[in-house]
C-alpha cells in the first residue's frame, strides 16, 4: 500500500490526490508535497480514501517537491 497513488473522498482535501507514506494502527498516512508535505503528513481512514493502481517507487516522493512533481503528472495523464 506504501507508495500508491489515492484520491481523497472527504473532508477539506476531496478530490486532491495524494501518497500513502505509512500505514499505521489502521489508518493511512497520506502526503501531497504542498499542504501536506512529507514532514506532516496526513492521517486519513482508508474508507475516505479512493485508490488508484498507479504505485509510486520511493526515489518519486524522496522529498515534497519530487511527490508534487509524481502527482502532477498522474494528474495531468488522468484528467
Amino acid at each position: 500500500m506504501v507508495g500508491r497513488i489515492v484520491c481523497s473522498k472527504s473532508g477539506r482535501d476531496k478530490g486532491y490526490f495524494l501518497v500513502v507514506i505509512k500505514e499505521e494502527d489502521g489508518f493511512l498516512l497520506v502526503c501531497d508535497g504542498k499542504e501536506r508535505p512529507l514532514s506532516r503528513p496526513k492521517k486519513k481512514n482508508p474508507k475516505h480514501l479512493a485508490l488508484t493502481n498507479t504505485v509510486l517507487s520511493e526515489d518519486s516522493y524522496s522529498t515534497d517537491k519530487s511527490l508534487r512533481r509524481a502527482l502532477a503528472i498522474y494528474r495531468d495523464s488522468v484528467l
